[in-house]
């Protein structure tokens, strides 16, 4: 039986972006919308067949294959398909069939454009490029920052019959200028150390009487939501140094004057100044443990994830660089030359709030045995303890200069390559994977230059090794569930979240990292690599602008994560519960591992790939 205009009507009132309409903009949608009932095992439609509209379950189950038949997507109930072949060019980029009987409504894809164009939320909802995304800041300015970026999330507090010289000890103790006067967590007043001498001291106050009686009460606040210049403008108006932040009634930080500086003077430049000056390895790590707050900052300001990512691991290769010149000035000059090599992160200017340290040297090969065990492996040691010290813990898998295989003159590295390259094995994958992201951090860069050339010609022209690099690089797969959902860890200490590094951006650096391979590009960086393969037509325009769209969203996804954490008083990690997002940004997610997935799928259908 056909369903009613009623019944479009109420069902569209209950699916994501079509609710957030205007009355009268989904009423007018119905009669432009046509119903179709499939039947079970029934093709929807074909690749590359021109698409009728946007589809959308009204009851049923649908599945979405890509070009190698590989499933990409199980829909149910109010899930959407079609809309990434209508926002390129009309026409299906994969093919859909119902898995059971299914009744579906189709929009027209004149009527789904003119509503992408003319209402926001439909346009934020579909268009999956970061263009897309609801705009954030260009640049980091406390002015227009949010407060529940720089505040002090956890203030000191006190009751209201707290005496006068407990206060005082709580604000020594714990060295702050001010201290909350809160009841069940509802502010009632503020104390600070202007009230400690205006009003204690100067009037010779018993040091037993309540801070009830000095305190500022009711005191000005503000809502997590305000921003900096809302901040500087009370601090201004009202004359005051410290500003409580109260949400629902309840406070949940404070902005001080220290804590505008401190948020003004976090910089990349500035940690790598003092890093560079650093006499010790625990100066550096007093200015390494300020990554948190930058990574928050440069979240907040929204800067891009590889702009991000670039800027923490600048501040890594400056500590690295000023642990080999503490080492050398300890150790006395190398005898022979050296390189210091990052992999991992590191070499891929990748780092976030979360990063162990992947490195190796490669010695001339006129070192000596002798100085190789004795001068360089003493090194190495200074420079990994060091580096540990700072926060970059120990690699779990020892990949490290410390490690004797990794310190090794050119030659042996030579051999290494050639090996891995001729015999593919499962440790010569993961060898060579790791190795394929060496970056020159400090010494004679030369001694790099040519091998990495010669391993690139060698590694590309042997098409059983990129079979099993493809292979290899297929090995982490994204997160995607049934009927629309997420896979999530299913056990132990993070079950039920999404690993936004294996399961994430993992995939998407070992595609480029094959890509890179198969164009024998030179560049590190993952987003650098998938732009540079699209240019030299390793990867093609639309699958590789799908790709970065993609890449973008998920690494930003995680960033925004960390910062989340951090805010938060928690370290930051890589593990993110769905059942916080939202179903816009579950939506984009989930589309974005879709994205990768089938670009996992084609690689694998494609050049290289073992049967």
């Amino acid at each position: 039986m056909p369903l009613t205009q009623d019944q479009i009507l109420r069902f569209l009132s209950s699916v994501h972006p079509y609710d957030a309409l205007p009355q009268d903009a989904r009423q007018a949608l119905v009669p432009e919308i046509q119903g179709r009932a499939v039947s079970a095992g029934e093709q929807i439609y074909g690749l590359g067949e021109t698409l009728a509209g946007i589809f959308i379950i009204y009851e049923g189950a649908v599945e979405v294959t890509d070009e190698h038949g590989e499933v990409v997507s199980q829909l149910g109930l109010r899930n959407s398909f079609g809309e990434r072949g209508l926002l390129r060019d009309g026409v299906a980029i994969t093919s859909a069939r119902a898995e059971t009987d299914a009744t579906l409504l189709i929009l027209p894809a004149k009527s789904f454009h003119a509503l992408m164009k003319a209402h926001d939320p439909v346009r934020l909802f579909f268009d999956r490029t970061r263009g897309g995304k609801p705009s954030k800041q260009n640049r980091q300015e406390l002015a227009t920052t949010q407060v529940d970026t720089f505040m002090a999330s956890n203030p000191v507090t006190c009751a209201p019959d707290a005496t006068v010289q407990a206060a005082a000890i709580l604000m020594r103790d714990n060295r702050v200028s001010s201290l909350c006067v809160t009841e069940g967590g509802t502010l009632t007043g503020i104390l600070t150390t202007r009230d400690m001498s205006g009003k204690v001291l100067a009037e010779a106050l018993p040091i037993d009487a309540p801070v009830s009686r000095i305190m500022t009460q009711n005191p000005i606040t503000l809502a997590p939501s305000a921003i900096g210049s809302d901040v500087l403008h009370v601090m201004m108006e009202r004359r005051i140094g410290h500003v409580p932040i109260v949400e629902g009634g309840k406070l949940v930080g404070i902005v001080s004057q220290t804590d505008l500086t401190r948020f003004q003077a976090v910089s990349s430049a500035e940690l790598v100044r003092e890093i560079a000056q650093a006499n010790s390895a625990e100066d550096m790590r007093k200015v390494t443990a300020r990554i948190p707050q930058l990574l928050v900052q440069l979240v907040a300001g929204g800067s891009p994830h590889q702009v991000v990512t670039r800027l923490i691991t600048d501040i890594a290769d400056t500590a690295t660089r000023r642990l080999v010149a503490l080492a050398e000035a300890k150790l006395g000059p190398a005898p022979a030359p050296y390189l210091w090599l990052a992999c991992g992160s590191q070499g891929r200017q990748e780092q976030t709030g979360v990063s162990d340290q992947d490195n190796c040297m490669i010695l001339s090969d006129d070192v000596t045995d002798a100085d190789r065990e004795g001068y360089f492996a003493a090194l190495a040691k200074f420079v990994c303890d060091g580096l540990d010290v700072c926060g970059y813990i120990y690699c779990p898998g020892d990949m490290m200069a410390t490690n004797p295989r990794w310190c090794q003159p050119v030659s042996k590295w030579r051999s290494y390559f050639a090996g891995w390259i001729a015999k593919p094995v499962p440790e010569a994958q993961m060898l060579a994977s790791v190795m394929f992201d060496l970056r020159p951090i400090a010494g004679d860069a030369s001694l790099f230059a040519d091998l990495q050339s010669e391993t690139l010609t060698l590694a590309a022209r042997n098409s059983i090794f990129v079979a099993h690099m493809v292979s290899n690089s297929l090995k982490h797969t994204p997160p995607l569930g049934l009927l629309r959902g997420f896979a999530t860890i299913r056990s132990g200490e993070h079950k039920n979240q999404l690993d936004l590094k294996h399961n994430g951006v993992v995939p998407v650096v070992d595609l480029g990292r094959v890509y890179a391979l198969q164009g024998e590009l030179t560049e590190v960086n993952t987003r650098a690599r998938l732009v540079a393969a699209m240019q030299a037509g390793a990867l093609s325009q639309s699958g590789g602008q799908d790709l970065l769209d993609a890449y973008d969203l998920i690494a930003e996804t995680r960033l925004e994560h960390q910062a989340a954490r951090v805010k938060a008083g928690q370290a930051p990690n890589n593990f993110l519960p769905p059942s916080g997002l939202s179903e816009f940004e579950r939506s984009h997610l989930r589309d974005a591992f879709v994205v990768v997935k089938s670009m996992q799928s084609a690689i694998g259908h494609g050049r290289g790939m073992l049967g």
